[in-house]
C-alpha cells in the first residue's frame, strides 16, 4: 500500500484490511510515519511521534484491527508516557497510569502511536500554547484548527490517522470537526465510562470519545468505547444492539427542532443559517416533522458555571504544582489561565451555587426541547477563525471573565449539551464560499446515540463530503 491509498481509508477500511491480510500493523504504522513526516512540520498537529511506534501493542482481531490513533495530550494516559497537557507546569510528566480509555482502545486493535497538541490544560478552543506552538487547520494554515481537541482534529483531516482521541467540556470535540471538516460525536453523560481514575468529570460536563470521517467509524468507535465500569457513579440505559447495527435500521418520523437564532453573544454567520436552511429543508423531504425553536438557556448561566468551576481547577493545578515541584507564575501557566487561576483561588461564592446554576440550566433546557426527537443547529456561529482569538489563552491582554465569556459566545450551541448531558454530534454538511467547512450539530434525547447514528448515516448519504479535501493532505 502507499501514502496516496492509506489516506483514502476510514478507519473500518483499514482493519477491513489488516484481517484479509492485504495489509499488516507495522504497514500502517509506517504509512501513518510517512504521513507525518510529509504534512506535521506544516499544521503542528503532533507532538510526539513515538520512537517505538512499530512495536505498539494492539489486539489482534476487534473492530480496529491494526487502525493507527493518535491521542490527546490531555484526559486519559498512557502508562510511561508524557502527558504535559500543552503546560510548561507539567512540562516532563510522564503517567504511572494505563487508562481505562486506553486498555479498550487496544483491545479493539487500535494502535496508540504518539500524542497531539492541545491548548494549554484543554483550556479553550484555539489549539495553540507557549509549549508546543500554533496548530494550523488543514484547510487554511492562517486559521484555528479548533480546540480543546484540535491537534487530533487537524492530524485526521490531514490523513495521518483516520481516527484520533478527543475530550469535550464544551464543545472540545464537536469545534475542531466542525472547522476541519470532521465527524465529532459528544456521547451521553456516562455513555463513555472514565473507568477507576477519571469518573465523570467536573460535574459530568467533559467526556470522551474520537474524532474520525465518517458515521460508520463513528458508530464502530461507540461500540469500541461504550460501557460501564465497577463504581461508575450511574449506569446509563444500554443500546439495544451493536452501534454498526444501527447504520443497517431505519428511521422513524422524527420530530426536529431546529435553531434558527443566535444562542449567544456572536451572531451566525449567513453561511452557517444557510446551511441550517437546506438541511432543514432535507429532513422535511426525508418526512421529519421540522419547528423553529426559540434559545433554550440563558447565556449568562453558562459563564457562571465555567468561573464557577475555576475554583475546582485552581485546586487542581496546586496539586500538580506540588508534584512538579514548579511555582504557578507567569513562566509556567499562560496569561489568560494564569487570571482564571487566581480567579478560582479568590473565589467565595458556595459550591451550592455552581450546583443550583447547573440545575437551573438543564431544567430550562429540558423544558425547552421536551417535545423533539433530535434538534438541529449550528455547530459554530462561524467558520474556522485566525490565530491569536480573545479565547486564545495565550492572549495577555484579556481578564478571566472575559477570557471565559469569549469562548461561550463562540461555543453557543456545543456547551449547553455538556450540561444537560445529552450527546450531539457535528457533522461536516456544508461548506463556504472561501473553502472552509462548515459543521452542523444534531443533538440527541439522553442515551440515544443510536437515532444520532441512524439521521447521521442519511444525512450522510444525502450530503456526502468525502469527496471534499483540504489543502494539507498526506499524499496528495
Amino acid at each position: 500500500m502507499k501514502l496516496g491509498e492509506y489516506v483514502e481509508y476510514d478507519a473500518t477500511g483499514l482493519a477491513a484490511l489488516v484481517n484479509a491480510r492485504e495489509v499488516t500493523p507495522v504497514e500502517l504504522t509506517r504509512l501513518a510515519r510517512e504521513a507525518h513526516d510529509e504534512v506535521n512540520p506544516r499544521i503542528n498537529a503532533v507532538i510526539e511521534f513515538y520512537e517505538d511506534a512499530e512495536t505498539v501493542a494492539g489486539a489482534d482481531g476487534g473492530l480496529f484491527h491494526g487502525v493507527p490513533f493518535l491521542r490527546k495530550d490531555t484526559g486519559p494516559t498512557e502508562v510511561g508516557r508524557l502527558q504535559e497537557k500543552g503546560s510548561r507546569l507539567l512540562k516532563g510528566y510522564r503517567s504511572n497510569i494505563d487508562s481505562y480509555f486506553f486498555r479498550r482502545a487496544r483491545d479493539a486493535g487500535l494502535r496508540t502511536l504518539g500524542r497531539t497538541t492541545t491548548p494549554e490544560l484543554g483550556s479553550t478552543i484555539m489549539t495553540e500554547s507557549i509549549l508546543n506552538g500554533v496548530t494550523g487547520n488543514p484547510w487554511d494554515l492562517e486559521r484555528s484548527a479548533g480546540g480543546s481537541s484540535g491537534g487530533s482534529a487537524a492530524a485526521v483531516a490531514a490523513g495521518i490517522t483516520p481516527i484520533a482521541s478527543g475530550g469535550d467540556g464544551g464543545g472540545s470535540i464537536r469545534v475542531p470537526a466542525s472547522w476541519c471538516g470532521l465527524v465529532g460525536l459528544n456521547p451521553s453523560r456516562g455513555r463513555v465510562s472514565g473507568g477507576p481514575n477519571g469518573q465523570d468529570p467536573a460535574f459530568g460536563l467533559t467526556r470522551l470519545f474520537v474524532l474520525c470521517r465518517g458515521v460508520r467509524d463513528m458508530a464502530a468507535a461507540l461500540d469500541v468505547f461504550s460501557g460501564p465500569h465497577p463504581g461508575d457513579p450511574f449506569v446509563i440505559v444500554q443500546p439495544k444492539r451493536p452501534y454498526v447495527e444501527e447504520l443497517l435500521q431505519r428511521n422513524g418520523i422524527l420530530r426536529v427542532g431546529v435553531a434558527r437564532t443566535k444562542w449567544g453573544a456572536v451572531d451566525v454567520d449567513p453561511e452557517v443559517l444557510e446551511a441550517v436552511e437546506s438541511t432543514a429543508t432535507l429532513l422535511e423531504e426525508m418526512g421529519h416533522i421540522v419547528t423553529d425553536i426559540e434559545p433554550p438557556y440563558e447565556p449568562s448561566d453558562y459563564v457562571k458555571i465555567w468561573l464557577g468551576l475555576s475554583s475546582y481547577s485552581a485546586r487542581s493545578l496546586e496539586e500538580a504544582a506540588r508534584s512538579m515541584g514548579r511555582a504557578i507564575n507567569a513562566d509556567t501557566l499562560e496569561p489568560a489561565n494564569l487570571k482564571v487561576y487566581e480567579y478560582g483561588r479568590n473565589l467565595q461564592r458556595r459550591e451550592a451555587d455552581l450546583h443550583e446554576t447547573l440545575q437551573r440550566m438543564r431544567f430550562s433546557v429540558g423544558e425547552s426541547i421536551e417535545a423533539f426527537d433530535i434538534l438541529l443547529t449550528p455547530t459554530m456561529p462561524c467558520g474556522a477563525i485566525p490565530h491569536g482569538a480573545t479565547c486564545s489563552a495565550t492572549n495577555p491582554t484579556v481578564s478571566a471573565e472575559e477570557f471565559t465569556a469569549a469562548d461561550a459566545a463562540l461555543c453557543q450551541y456545543t456547551g449547553v449539551f455538556n450540561v444537560t448531558g445529552q450527546p450531539a454530534v457535528s457533522l461536516p454538511l456544508a461548506q463556504s464560499a472561501s473553502g472552509l467547512p462548515i459543521g452542523l450539530q444534531i443533538v440527541g434525547r439522553f442515551g440515544d446515540e443510536a437515532t444520532l447514528v441512524r439521521i447521521a448515516r442519511d444525512l450522510e448519504e444525502a450530503m456526502p463530503w468525502s469527496h471534499r479535501l483540504p489543502k494539507v493532505r498526506a499524499g496528495g
